[in-house]
């Protein structure tokens, strides 16, 4: 929620200003303070570090966000001359400096990303392999897919899924804060529960309103039900084709797994919001032999 942002940014010394639907925030420049995150946010843990960079004075961020792209910011900006210690713990502690500087750094591998092509392998019975991955930061989601059935391999940097259909379902799957199950990764694991023996029952403990994807693939024959933030899935036998629409990124996501699939022709519409997230998934698709065509941006 943004509300952890505008607090953490206030302790920091930021004067911040909502109306008419615009929030402005100024400054001189920011100080330095003890901040507690009432919710280990990835996004406010991160802005949170980049503000205290240059504040005036020490920060500390307790209840900060574990998530592997904490770790990553923090070794990034640390090469642009930054003074940071602690991500990856709840705890991180932040000098702030006078200036920054230029640097060569290379980002970490996205984590969502390659699970949602291994998804795709599993979905489809298919194999498939990613390549330059850290298979640590997917553990969470190699556990769930062993418990369904489905062939792990894992070498080095890759990691390799193999699949054959029917999978089993899983009793209980709740997304949490890193190192538990991703909430980015919920929903195109959702579409591969769709298709699981038996019944799977999905928490949702991270974001309110993040099953949007649920009626859409209802329309495409899914048998889910919806109680809060829990999420109870009736496997099928098949999904069917069908006119959707991408309500986000995630839940586009999904739905463009649920098509591969899927008997027939599945179009889905508003794709830009997946297109933020996933860069030449057409492409990358294409080449792992699925039929799938971009129309239009």
């Amino acid at each position: 929620p943004i509300d952890l942002h505008i607090k953490g940014l206030k302790e920091l010394g930021a004067e911040i200003s909502e109306k008419h639907g615009y929030i402005t925030a100024t400054c001189d420049r920011l100080r330095g303070a003890s901040i507690h995150l009432d919710f280990p946010s990835v996004g406010a843990t991160q802005n949170l570090m980049m503000a205290a960079t240059l504040a005036d004075g020490a920060t500390v961020i307790t209840n900060a966000a574990k998530e592997p792209e904490i770790v990553d910011l923090q070794n990034f900006i640390n090469s642009l001359g930054a003074n940071i210690k602690g991500a990856g713990t709840d705890t991180i502690r932040i000098e702030g400096v006078e200036k920054l500087h230029g640097t060569d750094y290379t980002v970490i591998p996205d984590r969502i990303v390659a699970g949602t092509y291994l998804l795709a392998g599993a979905i489809t019975g298919g194999k498939v392999t990613a390549l330059n991955v850290i298979p640590e930061h997917l553990e969470s989601l190699l556990a769930k897919l062993r418990e369904m059935g489905v062939q792990v391999t894992v070498a080095g940097d890759t990691v390799t899924v193999q699949a054959k259909h029917p999978l089993q379902a899983i009793d209980s799957l709740r997304t949490l804060p890193y190192p538990g199950f991703p909430t980015d990764l919920q929903a195109p694991m959702m579409a591969l529960l769709c298709l699981a023996n038996g019944t799977s029952i999905v928490t949702e403990t991270v974001f309110e309103s993040r099953f949007k994807h649920v009626n859409e693939l209802k329309r495409m024959g899914a048998n889910i039900k919806v109680n809060e933030r829990t999420a109870i899935i009736t496997g099928v036998p098949a999904l069917s084709s069908a006119n959707v629409s991408a309500t986000d990124l995630r839940a586009g996501a999904a739905l463009v797994l649920a098509g591969l699939a899927a008997d027939g022709i599945t179009v889905i519409e508003d794709v830009h919001h997946i297109y933020r997230g996933y860069i030449d998934l057409d492409v990358n698709l294409r080449a792992l032999n699925a039929r799938v065509e971009r129309i239009g941006d």
